[in-house]
């Protein structure tokens, strides 16, 4: 068995498309499961507060998070109490794509 170090970012170590929105939406409903956990909140509960079904809430927070943007995630964590915030500064290596980092408060 071959062992390879990760890139830090499993979807693009798996070749799949969208590497970095995948990460990000990810590390969005972690937030969302630890915040939801946090507040004691039924997944009934936290669905009529996000605005959206139960059974769309279970599967979101199972990784079925293909059909919502970024975004539209990113606004499920105001609902929380929490600020989003956007920052854009220069790529770290000149002549390199830019990257995504999500970093929580929390963590």
């Amino acid at each position: 068995m071959e062992a390879y170090q990760s890139s830090g970012n499993v979807f693009a170590d798996l070749g799949l498309p969208n590497a970095e929105e995948r990460l990000l939406k990810a590390n969005i409903v972690n937030e969302l499961h630890r915040l939801i956990k946090e507040r004691g909140l039924t997944q009934v509960k936290a669905a009529k507060l996000i605005g959206i079904h139960q059974p769309d809430l279970s599967c979101l927070l199972r990784g079925d998070f293909e059909d919502y943007s970024a975004g539209s995630l990113m606004k499920m964590l105001t609902v929380f109490e929490q600020d989003v915030e956007i920052t854009m500064k220069p790529s770290r290596k000149s002549g390199t794509p830019g990257r995504i980092i999500f970093k929580s408060a929390a963590a």
